[in-house]
């Protein structure tokens, strides 16, 4: 088996890359499935994976895209407005 390197979010040289979205994705524990599929298609890397399946959001890079929110099959991610 062929295992690939994961991409990790990291600062830039423009600093920090989570401090201009618009809206960030939240995730509902009891509503995910644990699927990984928001971990599998973040563009940034930026969705962590726990040693019991659960998910998380590194927020200083994640720019906000929504792709994980609508990977989601079961509806667990869902993106809210910075305030």
């Amino acid at each position: 088996m062929v295992v690939l390197p994961v991409s990790r979010g990291r600062e830039g040289a423009g600093g920090l890359t989570g401090m201009w979205r618009i809206k960030r994705p939240v995730v509902d524990s009891s509503k995910c499935t644990k699927c990984h599929l928001c971990w599998l298609f973040c563009p940034e890397g930026v969705v962590r994976r726990g040693s019991k399946g659960e998910v998380w959001i590194v927020y200083e890079f994640c720019k906000g895209c929504g792709i994980c929110a609508e990977v989601c099959a079961a509806h667990a991610i869902k993106m809210v407005r910075e305030v």
